[in-house]
């Protein structure tokens, strides 16, 4: 008896030391984060135990889950369905197996087992042996281990005893308590799961070969982590990934929420100078500068890369994973549909298209009343407004909710877009060079009743809508753009949206996955996001806003995010700043503006340079005549990045065929020209250990403080913004409008779009807007034939001279050689 009695005062002293202990742990994680609330749910219930487990894992209110059920009901598949982290009462098997090991920091004992020590231990009782009596499945496998753990031997009996009962009277309430402690520690766990996670990024190791394999088959070559031991290394949550296979997930945007107090880390873009046909190489830069930084510097990157559009995957250009020991892999996975983003887009934006021809046959062809009766139809006697018709009653001014009230007046309103056939500026996609869907006829069937109009295809990547996916900083923003896109006028000028469609919704819900980015990785195992594709020279060209950011936070204060604008820095690097960072609110620390031996001798006078067809002997042999006159075009590009007041790297993307002698005089030349610094790299034949050099300059110039600036107010005029661009950034002498520009230009003054920025759509094969015009053009007028607006995305885009927004593809397109082993599955020919 005098036993019993000094069990129940140690239960009672131990127990009140842990609620002490549990209120001052709760006290101090209420002061850091006072809307969490630590809550334990019991489940007593027997029917669908595992389906309210698998719910309960899933609710982030829920920090433990006890199971307060008949042994008989407690099966492992049972056990074992608790998220490990939220089971309190230690009987799933993952922390059982803990317990063995002598490892409980990310897991739980059973609250009974440590009863028994806690009690023995304030009793100063010290046992060599103990046995355990009456007790089965985890609650013994836990107390064996836990009391050897403590150098006792440990012994098992089934004998029972009612005297049992006792010891259960007197832990009872101290396994609640500990419960509840349990329930405190999964908080705060979970607070510290939330913080920024160092980085423990592992490498893969890099053996380049001599000659350089193709670009597939070092991809192969190359086994790639899983994606889930990427995430986890740069510090990445299971419950951000959202994996499509084994090498590429999506990210959930809640990681910008949960880092939103972490610092950026060095915002780096990768530019270029005008480029041959060919292409000079900067997605290849890209990642050879952060497999540098990552791989061989161990300093924290991301590459951030848009999506390659299969127009120049199958057409000229070819992929755009990078190249040789710098790629992104697995090559083909990127190249191709990747996770379906550009066919969300494409789904999306020809689902407008449909609404839209649709809308002006059913307007042609009823009465406003019949419209009325099927745009508001009575479904089980009931007639009412969706939200989205409710939205456009309030923007005709109409305040009724009750669609019996309309008056005729108010109904022909609501009913009547009145969209002119004519002045439709939506037009469909499709992500394929089709030069032949520049011009079509729509509505030629019987059934359209003659309502035939002339329309046309652009290219998926040239959509408002991947655009808006680029710019967006989240799905409440995205929705909001998506609405506010115009499609065309009415009769009587006034512009129709997406949102007066009553299209909105599903458009929203067909881009809701395409919102988060991909997460991939290079040849060296560094991280890399993939998100949005827009065309540089018939859009805004650079990767998406959201794939910028959530990286910014993941690299930490001291690590590089390494982002790329589509070809030269008068087309992709202007819209950069003046677009990107004025809708992220970002400010870049560095511009590394990649230039090659090739492409300047093009600049200074060298023959044409054409796909599929050989390089001329200029290209090959050394001839610094070429190499010096073409470097005017470098300076030019010097000088535009510091029109922005950002530093300059020069990374000569060296090839095979350049000679020291040419590559020295580019560096020095780019130096005296302004640039910071200018280096070779050879990343494609060696990977990250080729751009060290890069790497060690990019971190020195991006630690100085630089001046960034706008080239223009949004509140000039629009002639005078396209004015600017044209003069500071084109060196052209002044910009001739056609009637049809200035035309919209009065329009879009007159409907309130005039303080937009600017997106020219230009030839990237020339300062100018004439493709054969290289090196730097001087004395020339820029013609704006046409301009657009992309309300949604958030800019006025001018068409400058003849350029298209579908490309074509060539005499011999890339697919020729592009097959399929129909024995290994793998893939040919992508490059």
């Amino acid at each position: 008896m005098c036993l019993m009695v000094k069990c129940a005062l140690c239960v009672h002293l131990i127990y009140s030391d842990i609620v002490q202990r549990s209120r001052e742990e709760l006290k101090a994680i209420r002061e850091t984060n006072p809307g969490l609330k630590p809550t334990l749910a019991i489940i007593q219930v027997c029917l669908c135990v595992i389906e309210e487990i698998l719910r309960l894992n899933e609710d982030s209110r829920v920090y433990g889950i006890f199971l307060h059920l008949p042994q008989s009901f407690l099966s492992k598949s049972v056990r074992n369905a608790i998220k490990p982290q939220k089971d309190v009462d230690g009987v799933s098997d993952l922390n059982v197996g803990r317990v063995v090991l002598g490892d409980q920091r990310d897991g739980f004992a059973s609250p009974v087992a440590g009863a028994v020590l806690e009690m023995l231990a304030r009793h100063g009782v010290y046992l060599f042996m103990a046995v355990l009596v009456g007790v089965e499945g985890p609650l013994k496998a836990t107390l064996q281990f836990l009391l050897q753990n403590n150098g006792m031997m440990v012994q098992t009996c089934q004998w029972s005893s009612k005297h049992i009962c006792h010891f259960e009277v007197f832990t009872e309430m101290f396994v609640a308590v500990v419960i509840c402690q349990h329930v405190v520690r999964s908080n705060r766990r979970w607070i510290q799961e939330q913080q920024y996670q160092p980085w423990r990024l592992r490498p893969l190791k890099l053996q380049p070969l001599s000659p350089v394999p193709s670009d597939i088959e070092i991809s192969r070559a190359q086994t790639p982590k899983p994606i889930s031991q990427l995430a986890q290394e740069v510090g990445l949550l299971p419950e951000e990934l959202e994996a499509y296979g084994n090498t590429k997930a999506k990210v959930h945007l809640s990681l910008l929420n949960r880092l939103q107090h972490q610092p950026n880390g060095k915002y780096v873009l990768v530019a270029g100078i005008t480029p041959t046909p060919l292409g000079e190489g900067k997605s290849t830069v890209t990642i050879g500068l952060v497999q540098a930084l990552s791989a061989h510097l161990k300093l924290n990157s991301f590459a951030c890369l848009r999506q390659p559009s299969q127009g120049p995957t199958f057409g000229v250009k070819g992929g755009a994973a990078g190249g040789g020991y710098a790629q992104v892999i697995p090559m083909e996975e990127f190249n191709l549909h990747l996770t379906g983003d550009i066919h969300a887009i494409t789904a999306a934006n020809n689902l407008v298209a449909a609404a839209i021809d649709a809308r002006i046959l059913h307007e042609a062809t009823q009465s406003d009343k019949a419209l009325y009766s099927r745009l508001v139809p009575s479904v089980n006697g009931v007639r009412c407004f969706s939200p989205i018709q409710m939205a456009r009653l309030q923007r005709l001014g109409i305040n009724k909710s009750d669609p019996s009230d309309l008056t005729p007046e108010e109904v022909r309103a609501f009913v009547r877009l009145d969209l002119d056939p004519e002045k439709v500026t939506w037009q469909r996609v499709i992500d394929t060079n089709d030069r032949f869907l520049r011009k079509i006829t729509v509505g030629q069937a019987n059934t359209e009743k003659g309502h035939a109009r002339q329309t046309q295809f652009d290219i998926a990547v040239a959509s408002e809508i991947m655009a808006i996916l680029a710019l967006t900083d989240g799905l409440a923003d995205m929705r909001a753009r998506l609405g506010r896109m115009v499609v065309g006028s009415s009769r009587n000028g006034q512009p129709i949206t997406a949102d007066d469609l009553g299209v909105t919704g599903a458009l929203a819900v067909l881009m809701k996955d395409a919102i988060k980015p991909t997460l991939m990785q290079t040849l060296e195992g560094t991280p890399v996001f993939v998100h949005a594709g827009p065309f540089a020279n018939i859009a805004h060209g650079n990767s998406s806003v959201l794939a910028d950011k959530l990286a910014l936070k993941l690299v930490g204060e001291e690590g590089f995010v390494v982002t790329e604008a589509g070809f030269g820095a008068d087309i992709g690097m202007e819209k950069f700043f003046n677009i990107k960072c004025r809708t992220s609110g970002l400010k870049p620390d560095v511009v590394v503006l990649v230039a090659t031996v090739r492409a300047l001798k093009m600049h200074g006078g060298g023959p044409n340079v054409t796909a599929g067809v050989p390089l001329p002997k200029e290209y090959i042999n050394e001839n610094l005549q070429l190499v010096t006159d073409g470097c005017s075009n470098l300076k030019k590009h010097i000088q535009i990045a510091h029109l922005f007041g950002v530093p300059v790297v020069v990374a000569l993307n060296a090839f095979k065929t350049d000679t020291q002698a040419e590559i020295d005089l580019v560096c020095r030349i780019a130096e005296a020209s302004g640039a910071s610094a200018a280096v070779q790299c050879h990343h494609w034949s060696r990977g990250g250990r080729g751009s060290v050099e890069l790497a060690q300059a990019v971190k020195e110039v991006a630690s100085q403080k630089n001046h960034f600036q706008f080239l223009y107010n949004l509140q000039d005029s629009i002639v005078e913004k396209i004015r600017t661009i044209a003069q500071k950034v084109y060196g052209a002498d002044d910009i001739e409008l056609s009637p049809e520009a200035q035309a919209k230009i009065d329009y879009y003054n007159q409907q309130g779009f005039g303080a937009l920025p600017i997106c020219m759509a230009k030839t990237h094969l020339s300062l100018s807007h004439m493709p054969e015009k290289k090196g730097v053009p001087t004395g020339f007028i820029l013609p704006i034939r046409d301009i657009r607006a992309s309300i949604g995305a958030g800019f006025i885009y001018p068409l400058v001279g003849t350029m298209s927004t579908m490309p074509g593809l060539p005499t011999r397109p890339c697919f020729y050689d592009i097959d399929l082993d129909p024995v290994t599955e793998e893939i040919k020919g992508l490059f």
